[in-house]
């Protein structure tokens, strides 16, 4: 199934960080196999970082009827890396 599949993340990307960290391989599956564990991993982050977003935005005092725009901010990037163990 991997050899149909093509990531977001582009191969030539792929490619790049694998040989920086020595990693050689040249069946493609794999290496779109790990595109997707790394596609995978960056969504949890942006779902993470958007709930803290959401509730934020919930502790804060708004204003009847208006809507605000999401706005993604470093600290909610912040904290929901450090669910991961990335500060």
């Amino acid at each position: 199934m991997m050899e149909n599949y093509n990531p977001i993340i582009p191969e030539a990307v792929t490619d790049y960080y694998l040989s920086r960290t020595g990693f050689d391989c040249e069946d493609v599956r794999i290496k779109r196999l790990l595109a997707l564990a790394a596609q995978k991993f960056v969504s949890d982050i942006a779902t993470d970082a958007f709930q803290y977003c959401k509730v934020r935005q919930q502790s804060q005092n708004r204003v009847p009827g208006k809507e605000k725009k999401t706005v993604l901010t470093m600290e909610d990037l912040s904290d929901a890396l450090g669910e991961y163990g990335i500060n």
